[in-house]
């Protein structure tokens, strides 16, 4: 299924010598396999770095390995290029940085990510890609299952429980491990994806962009290992974890503006009204205003209440205008495997290349 690649190639129109049996000479036949990228985020990664390119070559023949240094102090990139893959270097430090660049950069139908950690499982990269091309998905995500304890400590368990949990119940139960490192994306996936998040947040801005366009995605349970000797992971349990909930919170604000602000604008009502009761009572038993201040505070709260109602039907109107933006950007590009071996419009396989 997959095919040599060369480093930046695309995939290419191939038309039959003949066209009889089409309906008309814009018509052409795609007969050319899924070129396959394998993109791995680094950062100082010299004791496991070898061992992935290596188990990702012999997983994946055909595809081409790219390493990303993101400054490391070590030497990652010479044991990189040493085991064969496709080196180059993102300065802004962050795996959310880099990935922005290595989907700018990357031309390829399928990209398999990874980190370069040697925790994942290369043998299952095959099975995902074709998962992903023979059923026209844009992500296939990797849950990992492993019963040892170095390799998922149980904070790190626990936080992402709680954080996947939440995406589910705001933006949709289709996915069990958020923050897998290990995915599959289709080219409209990628070519589609803002990256705007800079650090390791950016599994969850992956997770939210697939909810919340709505597209086809899997999830394949891969086996998960411990850190080779000499690895260390860069994550911090408490530091990463109020980041990511930070993004939950800011994509929620972008993406559900209406709940967002309309729950703001209830508590700020309800505060309001609790202030306001007793002088109100008051009021009616004496027709007198006592605590001035309060009924002023009271006063504002309500107006500010019905002020962050009001932002949130506008913003609502202006996220559905961006969603739309980014749904007709999606629907541009091709799903996976479905020019294979179809008829399509010449002129359309040729704005995609």
């Amino acid at each position: 299924m997959l095919s040599d690649m060369n480093e930046n190639s695309a995939p290419v129109c191939s038309k039959s010598p003949s066209l009889s049996g089409f309906g008309s000479l814009e018509e052409a036949v795609v007969l050319v396999p899924p070129v396959v990228a394998v993109l791995i985020p680094c950062y100082n990664e010299e004791a496991a770095i070898a061992a992935v390119v290596r188990d990702f070559q012999a997983a994946l023949p055909d595809a081409t390995v790219y390493v990303y240094d993101n400054n490391s102090s070590d030497r990652t990139v010479e044991v990189a290029k040493a085991a064969g893959a496709v080196v180059r270097h993102e300065p802004l430090q962050g795996k959310g940085n880099v990935m922005r660049r290595m989907f700018s950069d990357i031309e390829a139908d399928v990209y398999v990510l990874v980190d370069g950690d040697d925790t994942y499982h290369a043998p299952s990269a095959p099975l995902m890609v074709k998962r992903l091309w023979d059923d026209q998905l844009d992500m296939v995500n990797g849950a990992r299952v492993t019963d040892i304890v170095k390799a998922y400590r149980p904070g790190h368990r626990f936080g992402n429980k709680l954080l996947t949990g939440m995406v589910a119940r705001i933006f949709g139960n289709r996915i069990q491990d958020m923050l897998s490192g290990y995915r599959v994306f289709s080219r409209r996936f990628i070519k589609s994806f803002p990256a705007l998040a800079s650090g390791f947040e950016t599994e969850t801005e992956l997770t939210v962009h697939a909810l919340e366009l709505r597209m086809p995605i899997a999830e394949i349970k891969t086996p998960y290992k411990d850190r080779p000797p000499g690895s260390h992971s860069k994550l911090n349990t408490i530091r990463d974890g109020i980041r990511i909930l930070r993004t939950i919170v800011n994509l929620v604000k972008e993406e559900r503006p209406l709940p967002f602000f309309g729950i703001l604008a209830a508590l700020l009502a309800v505060v309001a009204l609790i202030l306001a009761g007793p002088l109100l009572a008051t009021y009616l038993h004496t027709g007198a205003v006592p605590r001035l201040p309060t009924a002023v505070l009271s006063t504002g709260l309500m107006l500010l209440a019905f002020l962050s109602l009001t932002c949130g039907l506008v913003l609502d109107t202006v996220t559905l205008g961006r969603r739309e933006a980014k749904r007709m950007r999606y629907l541009a590009i091709p799903a996976p495997g479905a020019l294979e071996g179809a008829k399509v419009p010449l002129s359309f396989r040729l704005t995609y290349v």
